[in-house]
């Protein structure tokens, strides 16, 4: 890559004391190779003045939703849940993003903390590489109309809401019946999202290049049924119901959620825009994997390099 970032909005999780530092550090980072830095606002109300050479005394600030619209690049710092609530807000702007791991597995996060410097400096003048995500979109529709709906990047969870509860769904792909299952709830994950919960619940591993679909069943009452992978541009319908006796709850990302009633839809298609992720050149989906899955290890031993 050739272009070089010139405004960089920051985004960090919550306040902590490592995330607080690591804040710093990537500002100062990006000042030290010229960039304006534009923070969000509840990002920067927990920072301490600047004391980075050269900067100015008020850090400019904006909204998150409005950080897609100002800036070439937005950094988020943090875990991937970090990663997922930003990529909803402001996916449909395009603008590429970049993750300073500051979690657990860190898939989606590739900056780390000890090459920061080194990693994110490359980036901002132009040498890294762009993974392209797409996002799924769901609609909840009640008596013909919408009455809610989000995006994912992870994947959207239909779910029973009660401890020890099945449900019961039926399932429609481009208006074509598929089934009628009774489970603990249903998973539809992107092949970003292959790696998550979908993973947990036997979904298989998806390259995120890959254009499809994947629909986890989550502990079927039927033992032949499998995790489904379809093709990326389908409409997925997914009914509640009369034979439920809870309120079933939609999760999108388990950061958003809706609880449905007997005869909603839930409508699951790929969002219009993609995710425009930001890597450090020499980044690997099968490296990623390898270290955060531990391919790299077996019993009695470390697996050969």
């Amino acid at each position: 890559m050739t272009n070089e970032f010139k405004t960089v909005a920051v985004v960090a999780r919550r306040q902590h004391n490592n995330i607080v530092d690591t804040v710093l550090a990537v500002e100062a980072v990006l000042e030290k190779f010229g960039v304006q830095v534009i923070f969000e606002d509840v990002t920067a109300g927990y920072l301490p003045q600047s004391t980075n050479p050269g900067a100015s005394s008020a850090r400019k600030v904006l909204p998150r939703r409005e950080l897609g619209h100002a800036a070439d690049l937005v950094v988020v710092v943090g875990g991937d849940g970090s990663l997922l609530g930003v990529s909803r807000d402001i996916a449909d702007t395009g603008v590429p993003i970049v993750g300073v791991n500051r979690g657990g597995l860190g898939f989606l996060a590739s900056v780390s903390p000890e090459q920061l410097e080194k990693q994110l400096g490359e980036i901002v003048t132009g040498d890294y590489i762009i993974e392209e995500h797409f996002l799924l979109q769901a609609r909840v529709f009640r008596d013909g109309k919408c009455i809610a709906e989000s995006t994912a990047l992870n994947d959207v969870v239909l779910h029973s809401g009660s401890m020890a509860k099945m449900i019961e769904v039926e399932l429609w792909i481009d208006d074509e019946y598929v089934y009628n299952q009774r489970s603990d709830g249903v998973i539809v994950a992107s092949p970003t999202g292959s790696t998550a919960y979908a993973l947990s619940a036997g979904g298989p591993i998806m390259h995120p290049n890959l254009d499809a679909i994947v629909i986890v069943p989550m502990f079927p009452h039927t033992l032949t049924s499998r995790p489904l992978v379809v093709p990326g541009d389908v409409e997925l319908r997914i009914k509640v119901s009369h034979a439920n006796d809870t309120a079933p709850q939609l999760s999108c990302d388990s950061q958003v959620h809706t609880t449905l009633q007997v005869d909603d839809e839930v409508v699951v298609t790929k969002f219009a825009t993609r995710l425009q992720l930001c890597c450090p050149t020499g980044h690997s989906f099968y490296e990623s994997c390898r270290s955060k899955l531990d391919w790299a290890t077996r019993l009695g031993g470390r697996a050969p390099a």
